[in-house]
């Protein structure tokens, strides 16, 4: 009700806007105060000359200019009744436009485009629900409808993927840098995001992949810090700890002084540092740092943190199988995960890597009777 009230009233101001010049007979008006001026000024010239002011001749010149104009006044005021009547239906037809065809015109109009029977909107409902349609969660879902139907707009994975990263989404995550890698084609920043997701989804761990990833980003970019970096840590879960030492030390020194991730390093360098100085052999991590990180997850992520380390250290002893006690460890790492088939194939491919040296081949059978897979 209260909107029809107002849309009344305005409808009403403006018929009335209209109207309001029309009914004021302008021409009329001023035509009626020239004939009056008219008058004075003859009056005038009579008083003029009955004081001896002008002559007889200069007052009867005047009078007829005076009259003529008073005529024309006259004329004015009047009007033909053509000219009357027509002035007059002009503006009974705008009267009529302003009163009838304004107001229902526009009632119809409303009616044909407009939504009457709505309850009224307030503002703050209204920001409240605009704010709500752009929340992260609608977002990600409008991206995620799109790519559903474009799977290969490379661009879009690429968007979706930090956005899956910081709200933990990881194996989202690592699936969108593995489609923006494969659809956009490969630059160092995307090898080295797409090893960021891996590593992050396990748990911290560089695995085998990430660290293949990483190298490639290296490749791709041999001044490449997180690439860099990661690639140092997976030498220090490795027991590398000299290559981890390296790798890092050569990062701080071509650091620039203001990088915000030099204490980071600093701090990881002086771990390294410190593990290397007690002596510890090299292969998996298995301080009891390691040990409180793996006691705080789940079953699963334990068991693919374990699986990462072992698979990078069977990575590395193919490529340098001289380490005996390397070899024992993944066989006995195996054994402790349930996979004897691997187990046995670790042995042999120890053999054939000490083949060519008979005393650490010794010390490989002694060390695997221990086991019970000698022979």
């Amino acid at each position: 009700m209260t909107l029809w009230f107002g849309l009344i009233l305005m409808t009403a101001a403006a018929a009335w806007a209209v109207l309001w010049p029309l009914a004021r007979r302008g021409n009329e008006l001023r035509s009626g105060s020239d004939v009056a001026v008219y008058r004075d000024q003859l009056a005038e010239i009579e008083r003029d000359r009955a004081a001896g002011l002008i002559g007889e001749s200069e007052a009867a010149g005047a009078r007829v200019e005076v009259s003529r104009r008073l005529i024309a006044a006259a004329d004015a005021q009047t009007g033909p009744p053509s000219s009357v009547s027509s002035a007059t239906w002009r503006r009974r037809a705008v009267a009529v436009v302003a009163l009838v065809v304004l107001p229902f015109g526009a009632a119809a109009f409303y009616l044909a485009l407009g939504s009457p029977s709505l309850p009224d909107q307030p503002l703050a409902p209204r920001l409240a629900a605009s704010r709500s349609d752009t929340s992260i969660d609608t977002l990600i879902a409008k991206v995620e409808d799109h790519l559903s139907h474009h799977p290969e707009d490379g661009r879009g994975w690429e968007v979706i993927a930090p956005v899956y990263l910081r709200l933990g989404r990881l194996d989202d995550a690592v699936k969108a840098r593995r489609n923006a890698l494969r659809l956009n084609g490969a630059t160092a920043q995307r090898e080295a995001a797409l090893g960021e997701a891996l590593v992050f989804a396990a748990n911290g761990v560089v695995t085998a992949e990430a660290k293949a990833a990483f190298e490639r980003a290296i490749a791709l970019d041999a001044d490449r810090v997180e690439a860099k970096y990661f690639l140092g840590l997976a030498a220090e879960q490795d027991g590398d700890y000299s290559q981890a030492a390296a790798t890092w030390r050569a990062l701080l020194e071509a650091a620039p002084p203001d990088a915000p991730w030099i204490d980071m390093l600093r701090g990881a360098l002086a771990r390294v540092d410190r593990a290397g100085a007690s002596g510890r052999a090299s292969g998996p991590r298995n301080d009891p740092s390691d040990e409180q990180v793996a006691s705080k997850l789940a079953p699963e992520q334990r068991k693919a943190m374990i699986e990462g380390m072992v698979e990078r250290l069977s990575e590395r002893l193919h490529r340098d199988g001289a380490d005996v006690e390397g070899w024992l460890r993944l066989v006995r790492s195996y054994l402790v995960l349930g996979q004897p088939e691997k187990a046995r194939a670790a042995v042999v491919d120890a053999r054939r890597a000490l083949a060519g040296d008979a005393i650490k081949l010794r010390r490989l059978d002694d060390l695997l009777k221990g086991l019970g897979l000698e022979g």
